[in-house]
């Protein structure tokens, strides 16, 4: 990092680490302490500033098994006390925290699709042993949101004054297109992003879900309390926005007799071609298709819609297969991802110029990384890891292409 001229590193801090049993009456880490430390340490002392996310979806196990998780108003409470354990240990020298990376994620793969841990859906969505895709999502994303809210909170009262730090969460979003002029359509665009990013940055500003999603899902949708509406409404100093791809939206109205889910809530169908043709390149990863101009769409919008909030984009990158017929030389020359973060960070400017306050980028990845449920099949980073061989690590045209851009 300090070789390629990076002033930044976004990093995840893992719970279950610090807190084995996922609550502070089971025991800290101790070991988990010190590892995160000299992380802390070396990269400050390499001028490279740590961004801590607090929950990248890896859930202590024992929590789960307890309560549920994020099903249980519980995680509020023992999320609030690990975050405020990373405040105690680390925010003397952490001025950057991220509470949750990407509750939409965590919630539609493991809540509504049941894809990812702990694998959760109806029967009429997926393969799930138990589940309920009409209502655990909104449950998930409400606890998601409280216990976010909690451990803002409690930064702000009893930290931020003296360690002078920052703290935001991370959201997703694709870009939504029309998938033509039909107002239908375009409603159907609108409610895509509603129940991707309103259904977090509403309550953020607003203090409630998007009224679309009220109407739609009803009794469903949990409500907030008087007291959870104050705790919730403005609870960061900035948002993350994580931005890869973009997807084209076609109303699709609800058939008779469909069992409620969150999958087809939005009445919005989901697309990456219209009339055969791709909304743009298709990366290693199936959902990926590259849309550059999306990033200052979502941008402006945010803007717009969401009262002009602090950005850092801290997500922002392209797949490639992981080839094993490739030569280490062939393997490094990643034109494609050049022109990715070339066209992104044009887009980004566009956006600032536009008025977004925009403070930050990361590209993701700095290293080729288990992709989840890809595993190793893809590569995501500017830097090259060779798996077989000690994981050797070589800069990929990419990198040098980032070292030179810094530069300048």
């Amino acid at each position: 990092m300090k070789e390629m001229g990076l002033d930044g590193y976004r990093f995840s801090i893992s719970w279950s680490r610090l807190l084995p049993n996922g609550k502070l009456s089971g025991g800290v880490n101790k070991q988990g302490i010190i590892y995160y430390n000299n992380l802390i340490n070396e990269l400050l002392s390499n001028g490279v500033q740590p961004f801590v996310t607090l929950f990248h979806w890896d859930l202590p196990q024992a929590l789960d098994d307890e309560y549920g998780g994020f099903l249980s108003p519980h995680i509020v409470d023992d999320f609030k006390d690990y975050a405020e354990l990373c405040y105690r240990e680390f925010g003397d020298r952490v001025k950057h925290w991220i509470t949750l990376n990407e509750p939409w994620t965590y919630t539609n793969v493991g809540y509504a699709l049941g894809q990812f841990p702990p694998a959760r859906c109806s029967k009429s969505v997926g393969n799930c042993s138990a589940g309920n895709s009409g209502t655990e999502p909104y449950l998930v994303s409400h606890y998601q949101l409280l216990a976010h809210a909690a451990a803002v909170r409690v930064y702000k009262d009893k930290y931020q004054a003296y360690q002078k730090g920052k703290i935001g969460i991370t959201l997703v979003c694709h870009w939504m297109v029309p998938f033509s002029k039909a107002k239908s359509n375009q409603d159907a665009a609108q409610r895509a992003i509603d129940f991707m990013l309103g259904w977090f940055m509403d309550p953020l500003i607003y203090g409630d879900y998007p009224p679309t999603m009220r109407s739609i899902v009803a009794d469903r949708l949990p409500k907030f309390s008087e007291d959870q509406y104050k705790l919730i409404k403005g609870s960061f100093d900035f948002i993350g926005l994580n931005y890869y791809t973009a997807n084209y939206a076609a109303h699709a109205p609800l058939g008779n007799n469909v069992n409620p889910s969150y999958t087809t809530d939005a009445q919005a169908k989901l697309t990456t071609e219209r009339n055969g043709v791709p909304i743009g390149p298709k990366a290693a990863s199936n959902w990926l298709y590259v849309y550059p101009q999306g990033i200052r769409n979502l941008l402006v919008y945010t803007k717009k819609k969401y009262n002009n909030p602090v950005i850092y984009i801290t997500e922002n990158g392209i797949s490639e297969l992981n080839n094993a017929n490739l030569t280490l030389e062939e393997a490094l020359k990643d034109d494609m991802r050049v022109k990715y973060y070339d066209r992104h960070l044009f887009y980004i400017q566009r956006a600032i110029k536009e008025g977004v306050d925009v403070r930050g980028y990361f590209a993701w990845s700095l290293l080729d990384n288990f992709e989840w449920s890809s595993g190793y099949t893809v590569r995501f980073g500017i830097n090259y890891v060779d798996y077989k061989n000690g994981l050797k690590r070589y800069p990929k045209t990419s990198a040098f292409w980032f070292k030179s851009f810094l530069k300048k």
